[in-house]
């Protein structure tokens, strides 16, 4: 993996975090409940264009409710 900016990585992210959420069928709501975060933080790492930087912990949070390895936050997700 490699990023020429802050802004892909944070795009990536947010777009994975995005995809586990919506395939685990949870709302930013819940999410953001499940993973002890403000709805407005999910809602910003989500939106294309954020450049909201993370702490480890919050995305270990994520994960963990998402039940995904951290790493995949960090792959570019391939829909199909």
């Amino acid at each position: 993996m490699y990023f020429s900016n802050d802004t892909d990585l944070y795009r990536v992210i947010g777009a994975n975090i995005k995809h586990y959420r919506e395939q685990a069928k949870l709302t930013q709501v819940q999410l953001a409940e499940q993973a002890k975060i403000s709805i407005s933080y999910i809602s910003k790492i989500e939106a294309t264009g954020c450049e909201k930087s993370l702490s480890i912990s919050v995305l270990n949070q994520i994960a963990n409710v998402l039940g995904v390895e951290i790493i995949n936050f960090f792959k570019e997700v391939t829909t199909s």
